[in-house]
Formats: structure tokens, C-alpha cells, sequence
């Protein structure tokens, strides 16, 4: 598993790096000392894994994660114990105190191989893809649908929920937008941004947008921007 370390303490870094030593499965590819040097590399590496200090000059741990549009998998790595809540508001893996113990690092480390083997699991026992003509069962508080998801026009994430817009309804449901992603053909639906997923279908104008971003407004009246990183892939599937 590739992994990358971003802390403003240079000795915090390599005393990590000293620690991983003793896992194998773990491949450090790259180190940051700041969140705007991390998002580079994580732009460039591709890492599977964050070790993640949350106070560090410029931006936090929690606004680099912020600034991606698809997270890896996070292990909090803080001399302070006041963010453990927050942490695991944004699907952290683990919070883990410094100074590190071998121990607390072997405890964190096996949660991710944990939470690898039930990813695994989940994949080899999920069904295929769901399309346009598929019909999803949703429910929020007494209200229920039934409804086909052709006529679901955006997800939007909305902490541990997502909002769905279909006809003049937004419920929300309870699970991420990554996992919702999985399951969606991505022929007919799009990752716009970390925060959104949008029907093609439903797409009516689109026009060039900030920092090599778009904006596309759908038929429902929504307007949703499609994140810098995702925009060469939606002109493509666009035709554009």
C-alpha cells in the first residue's frame, strides 16, 4: 500500500518513516511538510494512504482533505487529542497521538488491513453496476420512494449523508458518496467533484468556469461545478 506522510516536523517524519520499517506492506512514496505541498503529491502519487498531522502552518490536516476530490485512506497522526471527533467525522481511519509507539502504530495499522479485507470482501460479493433502468429503494425519516434512477438527476454529499434531487424531492440517505460511486454505471454518472455525482442525462448547459473548472446546470435548475481535475475527463465523455 502506497503512503505518504505530510507533517511539519521533519524529525516527526522520519521517526515515522523509522517506525514503518517494520511493515512491509506499507511503501512510503513521498513525504510534505505543508498541505499545499501535499496535495501536489497526492495529485502525483496517487498514494492509497495519508499519515496526517492536523496542525501545521497554512492550512490544517482537515482543509488539505477538503481540497481533494478523492480522499485516500486517512490515518491522523497529532500531538493534540482535541480533534479525535472531528477526525472520524471525515471517515478517518485511525488518531493516533505522538509521540507514535510501535505498538499504537501496529493497533492503527492493523484497522487499515481491517478495513482492506472488508473492502475485499464487499467487492467480490456486490452486484453489477446500476443503471439508468434500476430502481433504488429510498427512505428518509416516514417518507419512502421507490424510484428508477433515471429520474435521479444529482447526489450531493452532505457529511455522512447524501442529498438525492429527483422530481421536487431532496431525502437524504445515509451513506457516502464514494461507496454510491462504486455502485453507479459511470457511463451515465459522473463524479463531478468531491462532492458531487450528476445523471448526464440531465445535464442542459455548461460553461467554462474558474481555475479550468465548469460549471454545468441541469434540467432540474441545479448548478453544479465540476472540479479543475475532473473537467478533461467530462469534456471528453461529452464530446466537447
Amino acid at each position: 500500500m502506497k503512503a505518504l506522510i505530510v507533517d511539519d516536523e521533519r524529525l516527526a517524519r522520519k521517526e515515522l518513516m523509522n517506525l514503518l520499517e517494520a511493515h512491509k506492506n506499507i511503501e512510503i512514496v513521498g513525504e510534505a511538510a505543508n498541505a499545499d505541498e501535499a496535495y501536489e503529491q497526492i495529485n502525483k502519487l496517487n498514494p492509497d494512504l495519508l499519515f496526517l498531522d492536523i496542525q501545521m502552518p497554512g492550512k490544517t490536516g482537515f482543509e488539505l482533505l477538503q481540497m481533494l476530490d478523492s480522499v485516500p485512506k486517512v490515518i491522523f497522526t497529532t500531538a493534540f487529542d482535541e480533534f479525535a471527533l472531528k477526525a472520524f467525522d471525515v471517515n478517518a481511519l485511525d488518531y493516533v497521538l505522538k509521540p507514535i509507539q510501535p505498538e499504537r502504530l501496529k493497533e492503527s495499522l492493523k484497522k487499515l488491513e481491517e478495513n482492506n479485507n472488508a473492502e475485499i470482501k464487499e467487492d467480490t460479493t456486490q452486484k453489477d453496476k446500476l443503471g439508468l433502468n434500476d430502481q433504488v429503494f429510498v427512505k428518509d425519516g416516514d417518507k419512502c420512494w421507490f424510484v428508477r434512477l433515471s429520474e435521479i438527476r444529482l447526489f450531493e454529499s452532505d457529511g455522512n449523508y447524501i442529498k438525492v434531487y429527483f422530481d421536487k424531492y431532496k431525502p437524504m440517505i445515509h451513506k457516502s458518496l464514494n461507496a454510491l460511486d462504486e455502485r453507479l454505471d459511470d457511463r451515465t454518472f459522473f463524479r463531478a467533484s468531491r462532492k458531487h455525482i450528476i445523471n448526464l442525462n440531465w445535464v442542459d448547459s455548461i460553461e467554462t468556469w474558474f481555475n479550468g473548472g465548469l460549471m454545468v446546470q441541469l434540467r432540474g435548475g441545479e448548478k453544479v461545478e465540476v472540479s479543475r481535475r475532473q473537467a478533461a475527463k467530462f469534456k471528453d465523455m461529452m464530446s466537447l
